[in-house]
Parts: structure tokens; C-alpha cells; sequence
């Protein structure tokens, strides 16, 4: 098995309490929009070897978006698009070295809240061969909108 496939073995078992609230904010209705498993490479740690050989980060983000009520889009422009999130992403790591994994969570979530569109943002960042014995180490967020 894999290091990924240990991965994503991982994170389906590891139960996630709910986060919709019973009753979404002024009872709009809400979709959930998500890019999982996103393995890329990006300059990201706090050691010296860490700052000049790019390393596997594995990313997922879930948003949750205010759905417009009446008929479903129908229209591209209608949707909060997660090809323009991964493409957003690579962005994002192609700007160069960041020390933590928090940081990076945080940068994403921000990226994700930019769209006016999206309530709230979970965002997992993983760095899958940081320790041999684990399938991934990192940390997982949650913002929302204020």
C-alpha cells in the first residue's frame, strides 16, 4: 500500500462530527463543494533540507456555499468551481517556500472565503512522508465567515 492509499485510508476512517448546524444561517439552503486528496509538491517545513527539496503535500478542502433556491445552475458563472480552487492552489504553493503547514491551511481557507459565495471552509493539509511509521502528519481547520 501505498503512502497516499495509507492516506486516504486514514482520513475515511476518522470520524468528523457534524458541522452543519441543524438550521443554516436565515434557512438558506446550502451545497458542499469539495477537492479531496489533492497530492502536489510544494517547498513547506521549518528544516534546512525542507527549504530547497520540494515535498508531497496532500490537501482537501470542503466548502460549504449558499445555493441559490428555486431551480438548480445551469450556468458555469452560477457554481463555486473546484478546478479554479486546485488551479487557485498550485498558485499559491508556486509563491515559494512556508515554513508551517498552518500556515498553508490558513492561506487556503483564506483563498476559499474570498469567494463571497462560500459560508465556511474545512481545510486539511497533510505532509504524507514527513514520518515513516505515519500514513500523514498536519493539521485541520475550519473557518467561516464573519
Amino acid at each position: 500500500m501505498t503512502i497516499h492509499e495509507r492516506a486516504r485510508a486514514a482520513w475515511a476512517e476518522i470520524p468528523l462530527p457534524s458541522l452543519i448546524p441543524a438550521q443554516p444561517a436565515q434557512n438558506r439552503p446550502e451545497r458542499r463543494v469539495f477537492v479531496r486528496d489533492l497530492l502536489l509538491d510544494a517547498l513547506i517545513g521549518i528544516y534546512p533540507h525542507e527549504r530547497t527539496a520540494p515535498q508531497k503535500v496532500l490537501i482537501n478542502l470542503d466548502l460549504w456555499v449558499a445555493d441559490t433556491p428555486g431551480e438548480p445552475p445551469r450556468d458555469y458563472a452560477d457554481v463555486v468551481c473546484y478546478e479554479k480552487l486546485v488551479k487557485q492552489t498550485k498558485a499559491l504553493l508556486a509563491e515559494g517556500h512556508v515554513d508551517l503547514v498552518e500556515t498553508l491551511a490558513e492561506r487556503l481557507a483564506a483563498l476559499c472565503l474570498a469567494d463571497q459565495r462560500v459560508l465556511r471552509a474545512r481545510v486539511r493539509v497533510e505532509k504524507p512522508d514527513a514520518i515513516a511509521e505515519a500514513a500523514g502528519v498536519g493539521v485541520e481547520i475550519e473557518r467561516r465567515r464573519s
